[in-house]
């Protein structure tokens, strides 16, 4: 065995710190878990609790059943919970209406968007939400105010198509998952098209994806490959697959797990950058250190840019104090 291993050529494995789970898919995966083991199953999750199908399906197994929409749903005394980006107020109200036991895992930072956009709307200003269209966050967060009180803007030429009249007060927020650098020249444009625009009090962009993509400009550039753990549908894994790229790392690719390695791409490198995006569970990075450890002999560097010490605790109805 020994001469076997030595056989094998080396690699540096350059591990991102911060990395995977942040405070808020980890409230939203303990919701469904502790659901289970209070109420038993099943347990509906209106849309994934988070984007990552390994941990997904392992909800699934313990008995949490996902719809994309309420109307899926029978009448049941079940949990309902929502997921940790967010939904549009109309969905609680047709759960009130449907007298379902409803459950909010929204991420907190996330309500805080929500609440920001609240306030600039009761306070007669029209609201520039950054984000991608369609992602369950940006859905959740217009769905707070009525029809026409949101303008969603993914890109600085966005910016320079709007058309509102110069006495239109102005308010923006941003999808909590986004690039930091690419939300930064879209402010950039919407602060120099608008002067007068109200920008949030703190960044919206969440502390979690700011460090993991720190993290990825630290590393990435002195690496031959660069992996993010994460699932094609997580829009905080998509970003640090982006800043990879951007700072340097031509060979970044996005894997949900050891299996889906494209091994031609990964076949003559001698150092490896790897992360997680903020719904991919650590066991997912150590089968992909493993899958390279077959092949390479391996050693393991951390490279740590934050600590992170965040915590949020379950929703009220959850906690070991209710009845």
């Amino acid at each position: 065995m020994a001469s076997r291993s030595l056989e094998k050529p080396p690699l540096l494995i350059r591990l991102c710190a911060p990395r995977g789970f942040c405070a808020g898919v980890v409230r939203a995966i303990d919701a469904v878990e502790e659901a289970l083991r209070k109420f038993g199953a099943p347990v509906y999750v209106r849309h994934e609790i988070v984007h990552n199908r390994y941990v997904v399906e392992g909800l699934k197994r313990k008995g949490a059943v996902f719809v994309d929409e309420l109307s899926e749903i029978p009448d049941t005394k079940a949990p309902v919970i929502f997921s940790a980006h967010g939904v549009p107020k109309t969905v609680p109200a047709e759960a009130e209406t449907r007298h379902f036991f409803a459950i909010d895992a929204t991420c907190p930072l996330v309500t805080k968007v929500h609440r920001e956009a609240e306030i600039h709307f009761k306070r007669g200003r029209h609201i520039i939400l950054v984000g991608h269209e369609g992602h369950p966050e940006v859905v959740g967060t217009m769905g707070q105010l009525p029809d026409g009180a949101v303008t969603l803007v993914e890109t600085a030429a966005d910016v320079e198509r709007l058309t509102f009249p110069a006495t239109t007060p102005l308010a923006f927020v941003t999808q909590t998952t986004l690039s930091v650098d690419d939300t930064g020249a879209v402010i950039a444009a919407l602060k120099a098209r608008f002067p007068e625009i109200a920008a949030p009090h703190k960044e919206d962009i969440c502390y979690a994806t700011t460090n993991r993509q720190e993290a990825v400009k630290r590393v990435a550039p002195d690496v031959d490959a660069m992996i993010v753990v994460g699932s094609p549908n997580s829009s905080n894994s998509q970003r640090l697959r982006e800043v990879a790229e951007r700072s340097g790392c031509a060979r970044a690719r996005l894997v949900l797990r050891a299996e889906d390695i494209d091994w031609a791409i990964f076949g003559d490198i001698t150092s490896l950058g790897i992360t997680a995006g903020a719904s991919a569970p650590e066991v997912l990075v150590e089968e992909i250190i493993d899958a390279f450890a077959v092949r390479y002999t391996v050693e393991v560097e951390t490279v740590s840019t934050a600590d992170e010490s965040v915590f949020f605790p379950l929703p009220r109805t959850l906690r070991p104090e209710a009845v």
